[in-house]
């Protein structure tokens, strides 16, 4: 079989973000082209190509003479994308509520269904990292389909460009995985069914909102470590050229 540049940049794209999202790679972990190269057995320009594409979406960073890491977000960019994913979803769960055919309402009910079945069979306490991906996947599924629903793709290439369900994915890995209220997206689901944009609305601004300030608490150590690493990079003495990370 043969692998263009193309097929080999989305790989190397999706197995780093996949490690980001499980935690393999924490926040501030270093990122090098040569070792990731090396272990999925490609060469260096496709991860680089991948690497670039990170941080362009917020979940990797770079520095002169130092080299990339995982990027250790800032209390503001965790509200930011609190507050950016809360405006786009309840706009979709306004339109959903609008407009969804019951055979969309019902494929929602299911899917809502299935998702807290897969929290209540897998507390986070007995999750595999791979089953911790799988629910994380259903999750963004859900969500997704809730914006497909509306019939307009700028809203869902809004929810998409703007990674704001990867954003909860990682968030949500930081502060363990813990398991939400019972039936908190068939409740969701039901409010969403029922017809009533406003109470769409309210529903979906609860459902986005919750935990925002768990994250940034549990998140307050890194951020002072990463404020003490930025002015690491500002001091960090010319090195020879040629001398950074690969």
């Amino acid at each position: 079989m043969h692998y263009y540049a193309g097929n080999l940049t989305e790989h190397a794209y999706l197995l780093i973000r996949d490690r980001i999202l499980t935690g393999e790679l924490p926040f501030g972990a270093p990122l090098t082209r040569r070792a990731l190269a090396g272990e999925m057995g490609i060469s260096i320009v496709p991860v680089g190509d991948a690497l670039q594409r990170l941080e362009a979406e917020g979940l990797v960073e770079s520095r002169p003479r130092v080299g990339t890491r995982v990027r250790i977000p800032t209390a503001q960019s965790i509200r930011g994308h609190y507050i950016l994913r809360e405006a786009l979803e309840t706009q979709a769960a306004r339109i959903f509520a609008e407009k969804a055919s019951p055979d969309e309402r019902a494929e929602l009910v299911q899917m809502a269904g299935r998702l807290d079945e897969l929290y209540r069979s897998f507390p986070p306490g007995q999750q595999s990292r791979e089953r911790s991906f799988e629910i994380h996947k259903t999750h963004m599924r859900f969500h997704m389909r809730i914006a497909e629903c509306t019939g307009c793709d700028e809203l869902c290439q809004a929810v998409e460009k703007n990674q704001v369900l990867i954003f909860n994915w990682l968030y949500d890995t930081a502060l363990g995985n813990q398991a939400p209220p019972d039936a908190w997206h068939t409740e969701l689901a039901g409010a969403l069914v029922a017809g009533d944009a406003e109470e769409a609305d309210r529903a979906m601004r609860r459902h986005t909102r919750y935990r925002m300030t768990d994250v940034i608490q549990q998140m307050s150590p890194y951020f002072e470590f990463s404020e003490a690493r930025i002015t690491a990079f500002q001091k960090r003495p010319r090195g020879r050229a040629g001398s950074g990370s690969v």
